[in-house]
């Protein structure tokens, strides 16, 4: 079995080009079910978010599989330009990717955490859509795990480092403060809801949009207020910031929208969604000043991060090595089961004439027979995995090797 993966990020493709392969929760668990019909492979897990779409399948040994020419197909693409953009890993370098990427060392944001749950959606959608299979189901566990232990050992010192954080903090680089400033964030998903709060923690006046048919259940954070979905532009002269962060495969701001308001004020627009919210000629108004996902980056490395860094990264080969030691495995259990059956019947073979002379009924020499072959298999067992934890792996090859030879015909 082969790991392999292929990946496009905000390191590698502008977020127009992302947009293009970026899938909605429905449309990555049909994705999956269609990829997992495909020949030689046996498990497949779609990553899908604002930085980044990355295919992952466990695949046969020896089977040929293009997962770009299969990406293409799910995305109705026929254009091999695109092929440039993307990254394809397999084996020690695929899983090695996953563990660091989920800890938050790839991300736009070093050390943001967002990623980690949204690895985990993707294992749990792919858990749902029965298109996991049992080495990508342990690979992301155990990368979650890894995750999981950097974020309480491993305190970033840069704070919470969303990337609205950073947006923010780019502004106020710039001499713009958020304190008093009107602003109104389009979506009331996980991440606008993240933007909504940050923004009210900063000191802004935030209203949040809801859509009409959702108003009555949707909660919002604590000290924002809400208006209908569809009331957006009429509020938006008012303001001095607006945060689009939906889903939508719509633009939610587009040009035309904005011939029949007068804007009195300049106004920032943030754009947080892939594919885009917001219409990118509608930076071209006068007065208008807006940012995408790609405008915010973290361009140096402070002391005291390169050491958490380094701190999240000893975790990182912690967890890998665990991994490694259970794929090994895994791939070592048909060879010790064949080892240990063919000791066991070498010792049936050997006491056969003496329990067939030892005075007793049939029925109790079966028995005798079913627990010396179970006794056998356990002993067997305990000195092969014995070999395994007190060998290097090298050795213990060698030695599973040898024991392999000895009941060779």
């Amino acid at each position: 079995m082969c790991i392999s993966m292929i990946g496009i990020d905000h390191n590698m493709a502008p977020v127009d080009i992302r947009a293009m392969f970026a899938f909605t929760r429905k449309n990555a668990g049909e994705a999956m079910e269609n990829l997992k019909e495909q020949a030689g492979i046996h498990g497949c897990i779609i990553l899908s978010t604002c930085n980044r779409l990355e295919v992952w399948a466990s695949v046969e040994d020896g089977q040929e599989v293009s997962l770009y020419d299969c990406l293409c197909a799910l995305k109705g693409i026929h254009e091999d330009s695109y092929r440039q953009y993307f990254v394809c890993r397999s084996g020690r370098e695929a899983v090695e990717h996953l563990f660091y990427l989920t800890s938050g060392l790839k991300s736009q944001i070093l050390g943001e955490d967002q990623i980690l749950t949204q690895v985990k959606d993707a294992l749990g959608l792919a858990r749902e859509h029965f298109t996991t299979d049992s080495v990508l189901e342990v690979l992301f566990r155990m990368a979650v795990t890894a995750g999981k232990k950097i974020k309480t050992d491993v305190p970033f010192a840069h704070g919470n480092p969303s990337v609205i954080h950073q947006a923010i903090q780019f502004l106020e680089q710039q001499g713009y403060s958020m304190r008093n400033k009107v602003c109104m964030v389009i979506g009331n998903g996980e991440m606008g809801k993240v933007a909504a709060q940050t923004l009210r923690e900063a000191g802004a006046d935030v209203t949040v949009t809801v859509r009409q048919y959702r108003s009555g259940v949707v909660n919002i954070p604590l000290g924002c207020k809400r208006i209908n979905y569809g009331d957006r532009m009429e509020y938006l002269p008012q303001c001095d910031l607006v945060v689009s962060a939906t889903a939508s495969p719509n633009f939610t701001l587009r040009e035309e929208l904005f011939d029949d308001i007068e804007l009195t004020k300049t106004l920032i627009l943030i754009d947080l969604a892939v594919p885009r919210d917001i219409e990118p000629e509608v930076g071209r108004l006068e007065g208008v000043t807006l940012y995408d996902m790609d405008s915010f980056r973290m361009e140096e490395t402070s002391a005291e991060l390169q050491e958490n860094l380094e701190a999240a990264g000893a975790i990182v080969r912690e967890q890998m090595d665990e991994f490694f030691q259970w794929l090994d495995g895994r791939d070592l259990i048909p060879r010790i089961q064949e080892i240990k059956d063919d000791a066991v019947h070498d010792l049936n073979l050997r006491i056969a004439k003496i329990l067939k002379n030892t005075p007793m009924e049939d029925g109790d020499r079966e028995k005798l027979v079913k627990a010396v072959d179970t006794a056998a298999g356990k002993v067997v067992n305990k000195l092969i995995f014995g070999l395994r934890d007190s060998l290097n792996q090298d050795a213990f090859m060698e030695c599973v090797a040898g024991l392999e030879k000895i009941y060779e015909e």
